[in-house]
């Protein structure tokens, strides 16, 4: 073992005792390094001396998905480009219209991978691999071909289950827990890279929660295991021979394996597949809220212990949320039991809630936890809602400067300069100091001051008074809640700074 050569190298050259031979001692020596190294810890777990018995048994489940898509275009060549007014235009558009080919038919296939995830006939594969296609196929690990339906589809997670007439002596795989694994856990990967099926390649899981920006329920595992092309729908399993993953995404600049790659976690996957088996599609919970991260700034200002939760930007109108009490500057800590520690892992909270459940939340308000019941209404029906609306973005004459900002009344004239819409409230950002508080912060000329200290405010000598108390109250930041061009948000402005 390198481990083992590597302390043994610097002891080549032991002193010699009288006592003992030089022999027995460097045996004993020996013998105890082998000893060291053989020592596990309780809650470690060693590698298999090879994976083949479980590949073997997993080979069986897994499948290449084959898709075709009829694509109609004409063939040849394109009419050059001419500059118009060109005396050669009219030649050339007359002389391709006349030669124009016939509008002809032609059929592209590409490759993926699936597995059967139920002896019924059910394959979990991902949306893209099938996604517009015409005919798909699903073929067996023994080449058998066989003819597959979408039973439903979800491009939120980029999942999608197909059906197919179950064969004699079909295998089919199980969900493993994904919450329990952990990173520098052992995973074989199996799928069908660049069309070569029954591929086997293992590795470790990298690292947990990522976010790729694929969809607004990011939480990949990534990981080292050879994921290529063609390995897209494919799964993760542990040693155990459990699904924890269903890869999907791999980054790399060459288009090949350069050893990142992600997966859509079991516990995340598991509960689509179950609803698209059972329903053909996916009902989500909704809350109608639009919320943002807690920054320590924030966190200090509303005298939160930890920069942790949801913070409430705004609510919006008829939803969930607002029937339930949560209003904006609320920090979303607990939902249903399960702790928020980052605003991103509330989205995927509340989506996996059953529609109409009624849940307890518990919200951060002015300096106190409160709780508050709200019954989870449907994702579809609030995105209708919010389209049938056009948009929920709440609107949110002297001058003032505070903190690096310059503050007005908002006037018939500052309406026109900002593009302010007529029932816009609060006050505008006229200009801002370059090296303030403010500046710092993102805040720009024509964001609007809706709320300071999470009181409505009409005139920039309310928002210098706010200040003022909180200078007063020793407090170090001063909350704001600004309307922009990308909506409302909170944004903390140190006092100490101008």
């Amino acid at each position: 073992m390198k481990s083992s050569k590597a302390f043994v190298e610097p002891m080549e050259t032991p002193t010699v005792s009288a006592r003992k031979p030089v022999g027995t001692r460097v045996s004993a020596f020996l013998l105890a390094i082998v000893l060291i190294f053989n020592v596990v810890p309780a809650d470690a777990r060693t590698p298999p001396e090879s994976f083949a018995d479980l590949a073997e048994k997993l080979l069986r489940a897994v499948v290449n998905i084959s898709t075709t898509q009829v694509i109609e275009g004409r063939p040849g060549v394109e009419m050059p480009r001419v500059p118009p007014g060109s005396p050669f235009e009219e030649f050339f558009k007359e002389f391709f219209e006349r030669n124009r080919p016939q509008q002809q038919q032609r059929r592209a296939t590409s490759l993926g991978s699936g597995f059967f995830i139920d002896t019924a006939g059910y394959v979990v594969t991902n949306n893209h691999v099938i996604q517009d296609a015409d005919e798909i196929a699903v073929v067996l690990n023994d080449d058998t071909r066989l003819e597959a339906e979408v039973v439903g589809r979800d491009p939120k997670t980029d999942l999608a289950v197909l059906k197919v007439n179950p064969p004699a002596g079909l295998t089919a795989v199980e969900w493993g827990d994904s919450d329990d694994s952990r990173v520098g856990d052992w995973v074989i990967a199996i799928g069908n890279p660049f069309g070569l099926g029954g591929t086997v390649t293992t590795g470790i899981i990298s690292a947990r929660g990522r976010d790729i920006n694929a969809g607004p329920y990011d939480d990949f595992l990534q990981t080292d295991a050879s994921i290529n092309r063609g390995n897209s729908g494919g799964p993760m399993f542990n040693l155990d021979g459990g699904v924890i993953g269903v890869n999907t995404a791999i980054f790399s600049p060459s288009g090949g394996s350069i050893g990142i790659g992600f997966a859509v976690p079991s516990n995340s996957a598991k509960a689509v597949v179950r609803q698209l088996i059972e329903h053909g599609t996916v009902r989500r919970g909704w809350l109608g809220v639009h919320i943002q991260a807690v920054t320590d700034d924030i966190a200090e200002t509303l005298g939160l212990e930890d920069a942790e939760g949801a913070l409430v930007a705004s609510v919006i109108e008829d939803g969930p949320a607002e029937k339930a009490g949560i209003k904006n500057g609320d920090v979303i800590l607990e939902f249903d039991g399960k702790k928020v520690e980052k605003m991103r892992r509330l989205p995927r909270i509340v989506g996996d809630t059953e529609v109409g459940k009624s849940v307890d939340v518990t919200v951060w308000r002015e300096g106190r936890a409160t709780e508050l019941e709200v019954e989870i209404g449907a994702l579809e029906e609030g995105e209708k809602q919010l389209a049938a609306r056009g948009s929920d973005r709440r609107d949110t004459s002297d001058s003032v400067e505070v903190l690096g900002l310059t503050l007005a009344g908002i006037d018939d004239k500052l309406r026109e300069r900002f593009n302010l819409d007529g029932e816009t409230k609060g006050v505008v950002v006229t200009d801002i100091d370059a090296t303030g508080a403010a500046a710092e912060k993102g805040v720009r000329p024509g964001d609007v001051v809706v709320k300071v200290s999470q009181d409505e405010i009409s005139s920039p000598g309310e928002v210098a008074a706010k200040i003022d108390e909180a200078r007063e109250a020793g407090r170090r930041s001063v909350l704001f809640l600004l309307e922009g061009q990308g909506g409302l948000r909170f944004v903390a402005l140190r006092i100490d700074k101008g």
